[in-house]
């Protein structure tokens, strides 16, 4: 059962992951060979040496990162309510002044400065939720981390976890304010005793911090599908508590011959699906070692968050959607209480719903409240119908919604017959 305090997170629906660390000097390649897998796993997959790849940090200098511009961004022009950002990846290097290894953004690199801490002032000042994500199970640099791929029999993995997991984690917890959420990942071989540890420690100091699906064992607060898997249906579990991890393009840390970037359409669509599905869609970033997102992806989030921040109130805080008979192109339904959002995402000169048994009381653009001619009728098989006239001046447009107030308190959909 939830807290109260961690009701936010039902509401938040869209959210924004942060890949960053030394693999983003890389940026997919590893003395001329590149890794067609995700780029910040460069150093598992084309088995990069821990000496050769610790190096790495002595040219970690970010000194293009602005934290205040960054989030800024992220909450008022993309509308993201929330930030995750890897404090420590798989790598094993952290993004934050630990004090349990030096192997840190602070103590190991030209820029010395704490990444993280910048991120909970800005976060703090724009009213963004923070959370962060951390390898729980897996630490390339550590002995006696676990690692993919790799004979991890003769490891001591429960030193590991109580001289470098804990200790950081404790770090994170009462050095950088309140953290909503912290998003564990791959856990491997963790036991549920192991597990059990992890969550009696965070819960010990901020028991109203979210613990990712991933946490091991099944063990966490919500559900974390897999990368960019989308359930096919509404999904109630967990007390409708659950997320999609998800990228722009291909990778999730920053690979500079990686341009398969998803469009803008696709990415509302998207967003639009797991809203009314009853989830979070938690978009990642990638930024460079220089700490700037790739224009790119800014221009493609820029047109995302247009949609979002004119239409929020058919996103943010939207109930899950009952099961509709049919799949019309281009059409995405969200709800909250008499009210159905219709987001067109193509272009059309009149919305037509069947199987539809509401009435509606009043029909309008939802970003400029113009009125819209609507009829509510049966069809010639009997069906209930809902037919909306939109306006010629957005005949040839897409990407805005319609919402119908309705008599009714919830949607009512009819089956096919």
């Amino acid at each position: 059962m939830k807290t109260k305090n961690q009701e936010w997170f039902k509401d938040a629906k869209y959210g924004l992951f942060i890949h960053w660390g030394l693999y983003s000097i890389l940026a997919g390649e590893y003395k001329g060979q590149k890794t067609d897998r995700i780029a910040e796993w460069i150093e598992n997959f084309l088995d990069i040496p821990v000496e050769e790849y610790e190096k790495l940090a002595e040219q970690f200098n970010p000194t293009q990162f602005d934290a205040d511009a960054f989030v800024k961004r992220a909450k008022e022009q993309w509308g993201m309510q929330y930030i995750v950002l890897t404090a420590k990846h798989h790598e094993g290097f952290a993004m934050y002044d630990s004090k349990v290894s030096d192997f840190n953004v602070v103590k190991a690199t030209p820029y010395g400065k704490d990444i993280l801490k910048q991120l909970q002032l800005a976060c703090e000042k724009y009213g963004v939720r923070m959370g962060f994500y951390y390898s729980q199970a897996q630490d390339w640099d550590d002995p006696n981390g676990f690692m993919q791929h790799r004979d991890n029999s003769k490891k001591d993995f429960q030193k590991y976890l109580d001289e470098k997991c804990k200790p950081q984690v404790k770090e994170l917890l009462e050095n950088y304010g309140k953290i909503c959420l912290i998003w564990f990942d791959t856990p491997m071989g963790i036991t549920v005793d192991q597990t059990q540890e992890l969550i009696d420690l965070v819960k010990s100091i901020q028991p109203d911090c979210l613990l990712s699906g991933r946490t091991g064992n099944h063990m966490g607060d919500y559900m974390t599908t897999g990368d960019n898997f989308i359930p096919r249906l509404p999904y109630d579990g967990y007390d409708g508590y659950w997320e999609i991890p998800a990228t722009v393009n291909d990778t999730w840390g920053y690979n500079k011959y990686d341009t398969n970037w998803k469009s803008a359409d696709h990415i509302i669509s998207l967003l639009l699906k797991i809203v009314s599905r009853g989830g979070n869609y938690l978009l990642n970033v990638g930024p460079t070692a220089d700490g700037v997102v790739p224009e790119a992806c800014v221009e493609i989030l820029n047109k995302v968050g247009k949609y979002v921040t004119e239409n929020g109130e058919a996103i943010y805080g939207t109930k899950i959607m009952p099961i509709y008979p049919y799949d019309i192109p281009g059409i995405e339904f969200t709800r909250r209480e008499h009210k159905l959002y219709v987001h067109v995402l193509s272009p059309r000169i009149r919305v037509e719903l069947l199987n539809i048994g509401n009435q509606v009381s009043k029909a309008y653009i939802l970003s400029t409240g113009q009125e819209l001619t609507y009829r509510v009728q049966r069809s010639c098989e009997g069906d209930g119908m809902i037919e909306v006239d939109i306006p010629k001046e957005l005949h040839g447009k897409k990407n805005y919604c319609v919402c119908l107030e309705l008599v009714e308190e919830d949607p009512i959909f009819e089956p096919i017959k």
